[in-house]
């Protein structure tokens, strides 16, 4: 509970500040962090953690593909969400038709957002019953893709006509359901403990397919000596993070 509580209230409050007082070069350099974290924390522990389970491994991979395939398949769903409104797209819209898509592409952010915090409270639970240390690192990473995420969210809302305080506070509210899920998550899969290595096997899929498909991808486009290094600095200072964190096991 302490692990989802402190990841949903951190993150958000984090964007708050990016969103409302800092300069978008800020933004930039934690999503360089967030990739660092994201893999490690998949790729050194999660998936060496559910593969010296007990599970069949080829359903283990199984599982891999799947949560990818179904990670590209929900964010398809949440481009075609956002496609139905563009600010400055050219096209003449009758009276009043740009803050009601505005308004709607607010309300359904954070109905997203609800869905995805509770899916993260899940695998938060899921890493604790497989190791403590996996919970916590895995709070970590959580934090770290959320915050550039968040980010954006906040910026919908804003043009949605939400105030600052409103944004925050529906932003948080829906931030909490990670507790739910934690709770939830706890609950039933200490009962199904067959069921763990699954579960952190599809939170992998999620954390490597967000740091290669929709991370790495911005980095990209900043291909200057004089950007790269600080991203390739911020990486391996990701990854020294979760080793910190992780020491010992």
């Amino acid at each position: 509970m302490l692990a989802t509580g402190l990841a949903g209230v951190v993150s958000i409050t984090a964007a708050a500040v990016f969103s409302f007082t800092l300069l978008s070069k800020v933004v930039e350099r934690m999503v360089s962090l967030s990739v660092g974290i994201m893999l490690s924390t998949s790729l050194l522990h999660a998936l060496p953690e559910a593969f010296e389970s007990k599970a069949d491994t080829h359903a283990l991979f199984a599982t891999l593909l799947g949560g990818l395939l179904a990670f590209f398949l929900l964010e398809k769903v949440a481009l075609l969400r956002h496609s139905h409104h563009h600010e400055g797209d050219g096209h003449h819209h009758a009276h009043g038709h740009d803050a009601r898509q505005a308004g709607r592409a607010g309300w359904m952010i954070l109905i997203g957002d609800g869905m995805h915090n509770f899916t993260d409270g899940i695998l938060i639970a899921a890493a604790f019953l497989a190791n403590p240390q996996l919970g916590i690192v895995t709070g970590v990473a959580i934090i770290a893709h959320e915050i550039p995420q968040e980010i954006g969210d906040f910026i919908v809302l804003l043009n949605a006509g939400f105030s600052r305080v409103r944004a925050y506070v529906f932003n948080l509210l829906c931030s909490l359901l990670a507790v739910l899920g934690g709770i939830l998550g706890y609950a039933t899969l200490d009962r199904a403990s067959d069921l763990i290595p699954y579960v952190l096997v599809f939170a992998s899929s999620g954390f490597i397919y967000i740091a290669v498909s929709d991370l790495m991808p911005q980095m990209q486009r900043r291909a200057t000596v004089r950007e790269s290094i600080p991203q390739v600095l911020l990486i391996g200072l990701g990854v020294v993070i979760v080793l910190v964190l992780t020491h010992g096991h």
